[in-house]
């Protein structure tokens, strides 16, 4: 408070300094609604699971089937092509993004996964990507978007069993739809391109990787031509109370530009009930390692719920 009113005084003769100031101001005040919010959603994820396990203590019966199916389901949820049909819904915030670092996006991702069942042996599984996107300052002079982002959809044909060493593989093609509501909320290209995942998990743990290349092949002919690959790595180990941590990569290389971005991660999650129905709760810290000249800096806020669904 009183570097506020030093600000003020030392600005008040200066329009520009004040502006400048007022910018500064503005930014706190944003930054502690989006802490208070990460705050009201970390406290539920903490609470839930402790109301869970008081209402379990002075229940009559303790049900030892339904902690142990929550674990078997949390240790399926660290399988990225398990035959789980789930629903989940992500939150994320990034900061200090654009040529002054000065804009900053919260992304809302709709994610719904379907197992298909092809065959006796084989699987499709499929996931749709929609953002829903808000971002302020991120480019100068265009203020604030809000709106759909573009699609992506991932579809990985997988055998139900793993090979004779316990590698779980898929692959399958993955798909770029410029739905974007606002053309600085999506890149107006079309893109296709070739995907591939390989994981084991050998008792509670789970390590593995996907990877998928896009380009683009239709759109705006005035936008950058889309020509990326994407690198995943992950690690998890989920305990018999249906906790999980783990730690991953969302690396990405843009070929045209010749730019990384890569964050890295380190999430804390649990399965819970919600009536009869298993329901993940996961929050994550994320830190930019490697970044683009107008990408994100710094830390990176996610908090995601992954509804199981009945198959």
């Amino acid at each position: 408070m009183v570097a506020i009113f030093n600000g003020i005084h030392l600005c008040k003769r200066n329009e520009r300094c004040t502006i400048s100031f007022l910018g500064r101001v503005s930014r706190l005040i944003r930054f502690d609604a989006i802490f208070l919010v990460w705050l009201i959603f970390s406290t539920a994820f903490l609470l839930l699971p402790l109301s869970s396990m008081i209402r379990a203590a002075n229940a009559e019966t303790t049900s030892d089937t339904e902690q142990r199916e929550n674990a078997e389901i949390a240790e399926e949820l660290t399988n990225p092509i398990a035959d789980l049909m789930i629903f989940p819904i992500q939150f994320n915030y990034d900061q200090d993004i654009g040529p002054r670092d000065d804009g900053w996006r919260l992304q809302m991702n709709v994610q719904p996964v379907i197992p298909f069942h092809l065959t006796k042996h084989w699987n499709l599984i499929s996931r749709i990507i929609v953002p829903v996107i808000y971002q302020e300052d991120i480019y100068p002079g265009e203020g604030s978007q809000f709106g759909l982002g573009d699609t992506s959809m991932s579809m990985y044909f997988s055998p139900k069993e793993p090979t004779s060493s316990g590698i779980i593989w898929g692959a399958g093609p993955q798909l770029l739809f410029p739905t974007a509501s606002d053309k600085l909320l999506g890149r107006e290209k079309w893109g296709a391109g070739p995907g591939v995942i390989a994981l084991v998990q050998p008792g509670p743990w789970a390590v593995g990787a996907l990877g998928h290349h896009v380009w683009s092949y239709a759109g705006d002919s005035d936008r950058q031509d889309v020509n990326n690959s994407f690198i995943q790595p992950f690690l998890a180990y989920t305990w018999p109370s249906a906790w999980t941590v783990s730690a991953f990569s969302e690396s990405n290389y843009n070929w045209e530009s010749e730019d990384w971005s890569v964050p890295v991660y380190l999430a804390l999650a649990r399965v819970v009930r919600w009536g009869k129905l298993p329901v993940r709760l996961q929050g994550v810290v994320g830190y930019w390692v490697e970044s683009t000249d107008e990408g994100p800096e710094g830390f990176s806020l996610r908090f995601q719920v992954n509804f199981v669904l009945p198959k």
